[in-house]
């Protein structure tokens, strides 16, 4: 079974580059739009891995994983996207199932080596 992939951004350019990337890895792609739609498809499809804007409309990235985090059984690895110089409070970003925070722009390339790193999957050099 394809390792499942939600990547929730409000940029439909990101989610577009992402998305295309990830299947390209063999991975099976989710697209949200906005953290609602981010939080619907993590409860409905129980995704392996989520890849988070931090600033999305109706619920933030932060928002969408403590609430995921306190409906589900097991807690979804997480990457946090995020603009440059946006603080993030390191306590709460802790207590999350956050595996790293990503300052946009990223590369692609990175983005998709990070999610093998964080899933655990080998990473070729």
């Amino acid at each position: 079974m394809a390792v499942k992939i939600l990547v929730a951004d409000d940029e439909p350019y990101i989610t577009t580059v992402l998305a295309r990337k990830l299947e390209n890895a063999g991975f099976d792609v989710l697209v949200a739009s906005d953290g609602q739609e981010a939080y619907e498809r993590g409860i409905a499809e129980s995704p392996d891995l989520i890849i988070t804007d931090l600033q999305m409309p109706i619920m933030n990235g932060l928002e969408v994983c403590a609430r995921l985090a306190a409906e589900l059984p097991v807690p979804i690895p997480t990457l946090l996207l995020t603009a440059k110089g946006f603080e993030l409070d390191p306590d709460e970003v802790e207590r999350l199932p956050i595996q790293q925070v990503l300052t946009k722009p990223f590369s692609p390339r990175d983005l998709v080596k990070k999610v093998k790193e964080a899933l655990k999957v080998p990473v070729a050099t």
